[in-house]
């Protein structure tokens, strides 16, 4: 049989995350726990009534929230975390997982009725073992599942899973395996930005235990950086090296769980730790609505014996971050060379008294001239960072106001619109004759354009070609977006709001890609560019 094929929102759910950022209180799905069977395994002295970390226990009830995963994500390439699964057609029951030896497993059993949720992917606490309500397929080595008809409002299933909660106190002393079996995890593109690999060795050169490594990533990302639901979307090299390195009075060392996700998985990669991302939501207490706010990715690492651990590299909240100079050490500088030829003496009588004098002398009102002039200096640099900061701020009210406020047609015109100032941003405005199909088409195949002409005047911002050996992915296809831009202008009343979701989908995922594979300054040029503010539709 044909396996069942999946779009790039299923295959990189990772990037959904500031999607869902932006209204986080739609509605996407309920659950309702049924029951929480008896646990098995030695777990090495686990409480199986006791969750694993007390601190992330819900404080008005007790108990402690669940995770419900959508996808895991294995592969990387320096450009996007893929799924990479292999899904097969399967019945009610799921091929069994081999359990790990040091976890307790809890049966969880959930019935899921899906709202606003959209795509293909189903989601289920790890690991599934039974599905009835619904046909699916299913990935074995990732345990992600499938609908294959796709995702419709008042879908409704029940999903008994296979819960492993690893022992913790046997990971200080754990190892990581090595060798072909895990070399899917510990696989990362070509061109690692050289400033990644030094803070990897930084951190892994004062923590030889795995599981050491595994916690200095862990708090070099919550102590440093700062969560902020408005930060844009992207985690090829240049996004995490913008997120990691980037000032932050530009928009640098902040960002969703994508980054703080998928930083610790690339700089645990480095440091010899196999790791994954996985995209999912947290349930308070396991029962009740799953919101668009409830998304968040987290980190995985396999450690032998207690099998995937999940990591939370998240901020802790009402703490603010230190700055990362303070703890991420700067290359060496280079000493300057000697001059090559000795200076030539200076004729002292070449200097006038009186000019060099009055260089030195104080002007009327107290203030000398290189002091004015370091002023001055100072003022034009705080007058431009203001300027950054208000072009940020309102090119990120713009957006959200164009994807979430207003009826479905003016949230599909304005999806539209944010693919448009896309390409024109990369150089590749399509031609306004164009209608909606062939706008697609062409946004489809926006290669880079040739190097600009330095003669040339001021014009929209040219893409660049990405770094030697990277691969270039593909880019999301328009098509149904473009065909929801069809309905909403010659079919009115046809629009819905899940036809206006699903038209922000595709919008940022097509924008962030054509983003993410520009240079990192001409990302961040475009992120400071004011034009969408003012140009005309």
């Amino acid at each position: 049989m044909q396996p069942p094929q999946v779009d790039s929102l299923d295959e990189n759910p990772l990037i959904r995350i500031s999607g869902w950022a932006l209204d986080p209180e739609q509605l996407l799905f309920d659950v309702t726990t049924l029951d929480t069977g008896g646990s098995t395994g030695d777990g090495g002295g686990v409480d199986p009534d006791e969750p694993a970390d007390p601190d992330d226990t819900d404080p008005a009830t007790g108990a402690a929230p669940t995770r419900i995963r959508l996808a895991v994500l294995s592969d990387y390439d320096g450009v996007t975390w893929r799924v990479g699964a292999t899904y097969r057609n399967a019945g009610r029951i799921l091929p069994p997982a081999t359990p790990n030896p040091d976890t307790i497993i809890d049966t969880v059993r959930q019935e899921i009725t899906v709202a606003d949720l959209t795509g293909r992917l189903l989601p289920a606490v790890p690991t599934p073992q039974q599905v009835d309500g619904a046909r699916v397929a299913y990935d074995q080595d990732t345990g992600t599942l499938i609908h294959p008809e796709g995702l419709t409002p008042g879908l409704r299933y029940t999903v008994t899973s296979a819960r492993e909660r690893p022992d913790l106190n046997l990971l200080s002393t754990a190892d990581v395996p090595a060798g072909p079996a895990v070399a899917r995890v510990l696989r990362i593109g070509d061109g690692t930005p050289e400033q990644l690999r030094r803070l990897a060795d930084q951190l892994a050169s004062d923590n030889g235990a795995p599981y050491d490594r595994a916690l200095a990533i862990e708090e070099f990302l919550s102590t440093h950086y700062r969560l902020d639901a408005d930060a844009p979307s992207g985690h090829a090299y240049p996004n995490l090296e913008f997120f990691l390195f980037g000032p932050r009075n530009a928009g640098g060392q902040r960002g969703t769980s994508e980054q703080f996700a998928a930083s610790f998985a690339v700089l645990g990669r480095l440091t010899g730790l196999p790791t994954r991302v996985v995209v999912g939501f947290q349930s308070p207490t396991g029962t009740g609505p799953v919101h668009g706010g409830d998304a968040f990715a987290w980190p995985e690492v396999y450690f032998t014996g207690p099998g995937w651990v999940a990591f939370d590299p998240l901020p802790r909240p009402d703490t603010q971050p230190r700055p990362v100079e303070q703890d991420f050490r700067p290359p060496p500088q280079e000493p300057t060379p000697p001059p090559t030829e000795e200076p030539e003496p200076t004729d002292p009588a070449a200097v006038e008294p009186s000019t060099e004098a009055a260089a030195d002398r104080p002007r009327p009102g107290g203030v000398s001239g290189p002091l004015l002039a370091s002023g001055g200096a100072g003022l034009l640099t705080l007058l431009a960072a203001g300027l950054a900061v208000l072009v940020v701020v309102l090119r990120r009210a713009q957006r959200r106001r164009r994807l979430a406020d207003g009826p479905p047609p003016d949230r599909i015109a304005g999806a539209w619109r944010e693919v448009t100032d896309a390409l024109r941003l990369a150089g590749r405005s399509a031609p306004p004759h164009l209608a909606a199909t062939e706008v697609a088409a062409h946004a489809a195949g926006a290669p880079p354009p040739p190097p600009p002409d330095p003669t040339a005047g001021p014009g929209p911002v040219p893409a660049a070609s990405p770094p030697a050996g990277r691969v270039r992915p593909p880019l999301p296809p328009l098509d149904e977006l473009a065909d929801l831009v069809n309905r909403a202008a010659f079919a009115p009343g046809a629009a819905s709001d899940d036809d206006a979701r699903r038209a922000a989908d595709h919008a940022v995922a097509y924008t962030s890609t054509l983003r993410a594979q520009r240079s990192w300054w001409r990302r961040l040029v475009w992120s400071l560019h004011p034009g969408p503010l003012r140009w005309r539709r």
